[in-house]
Formats: structure tokens, C-alpha cells, sequence
């Protein structure tokens, strides 16, 4: 697919956010001139860092999409799963993905608690949950292999900390490419502690 593809796809993403946000609230209203420059540039950024990712992907309360649909986007080779208790939400995603024509993901409206085990590769989320909570999440969903991709904000550090209580991993961070005092964290080799 050619960078045009991916950048006509990534606009028409933004325009379905501007339309469908003021009767769904997918992000905050606050935040919606920052949608190409915060949300989707942060999405971007974990696509670009789990670029060598293979096989499935979830992503964990997927909300307005961010940044499920943006991976999805950038990498149309993965199985992706968007998983969205929100009904209303879960049919913003099931037309977002219809209207951006991505075959290879898909929609599942649970609970992440009452799900079946995905035994997902890769699995991120974004402004989902604290880090502990997080976790258990991660945990019931992630293949032992596999990796979480969380983007978190300025208190992620405190967050690692708290989650370490109850639970080992291998953590690697990236700096947020939006805010220097938020990260993407990318956690391997979880267990509880």
C-alpha cells in the first residue's frame, strides 16, 4: 500500500471522528482540533515502534478506535481485534472499518473480563485503565510469547511502580512522540508476582 493510501485512509479516519464524536463522545470534546496532531500522531508512533509486530492483534477498550483502527491502518498484513463493551461505540468501529475498507480487523462488543482468552500476539490500549488494573487485562488475553503495547500518561511511572506489587515484566519504554512526560510502555514476560 502506498504512503497515499495509508494518508487518504488516516484523513477519512479524522473526518468519522469530527462527525460521529459530538453524538457518541469518542474522545474528549476538549481535544477534538487535536485530533491528527495528538491522537492519531500518537498512534502512529506505536505503529512505527511495533513495526516488526506479527501475527494478531487486539487492542483492549478500543473506544473511538485510537489506536486500533490507526494500526490497522498502517498495518493491514495483522488480524486486528478491536474489543468495545460500548454498543454505540462498537458500531462506530464496525462502520469506521467498513467505510476505511480494513477486511482484516474485526469487532468484538464484551467485556475484556468476560471474553474468551484471546491468546493475542500483540495487545494495546489507551487510556483503558490504570497500569494494575491493566494488567489483569493484559494478562488474560496476551499470549505468553506475546507483547503489550500501553500507552500511558504522566504518571505512567508511578502506574509501573504500583503494577510491580503484583505482578513481574520486561519493560521497555518510548518516549510519547505528543508529550515528552508520557510513554509507550512495552511489556513482555508477564507474570504474577
Amino acid at each position: 500500500m502506498s504512503v497515499s493510501r495509508e494518508t487518504e485512509r488516516l484523513a477519512a479516519y479524522a473526518g468519522l471522528l469530527r462527525k460521529w464524536n459530538p453524538a457518541i463522545n469518542l474522545i474528549a470534546p476538549s481535544t477534538i482540533a487535536q485530533i491528527e496532531a495528538r491522537h492519531i500522531a500518537d498512534s502512529l508512533h506505536l505503529a512505527e515502534i511495533a513495526e516488526t509486530a506479527e501475527d494478531n492483534w487486539v487492542d483492549l477498550g478500543s473506544g473511538g478506535g485510537l489506536p486500533g483502527i490507526v494500526v490497522a491502518i498502517m498495518r493491514p498484513d495483522l488480524d486486528l481485534t478491536l474489543v468495545e463493551s460500548d454498543r454505540r461505540k462498537a458500531a462506530f468501529l464496525r462502520n469506521a472499518l467498513r467505510e476505511l475498507a480494513l477486511p482484516r480487523a474485526k469487532v468484538l462488543c464484551n467485556r475484556i473480563e468476560t471474553l474468551d482468552r484471546l491468546d493475542a500476539a500483540n495487545i494495546s490500549a489507551r487510556a483503558l485503565a490504570p497500569l494494575p488494573q491493566l494488567m489483569a487485562y493484559v494478562e488474560r488475553h496476551l499470549s505468553p510469547s506475546g507483547t503489550a503495547w500501553l500507552m500511558k500518561g504522566r504518571n505512567w511511572q508511578a502506574e509501573v511502580s504500583q503494577a510491580r506489587d503484583d505482578w513481574k515484566f520486561d519493560l521497555k519504554t518510548h518516549q510519547s512522540a505528543t508529550d515528552p512526560d508520557a510513554a509507550i510502555l512495552e511489556i513482555t514476560g508477564i507474570r504474577h508476582a
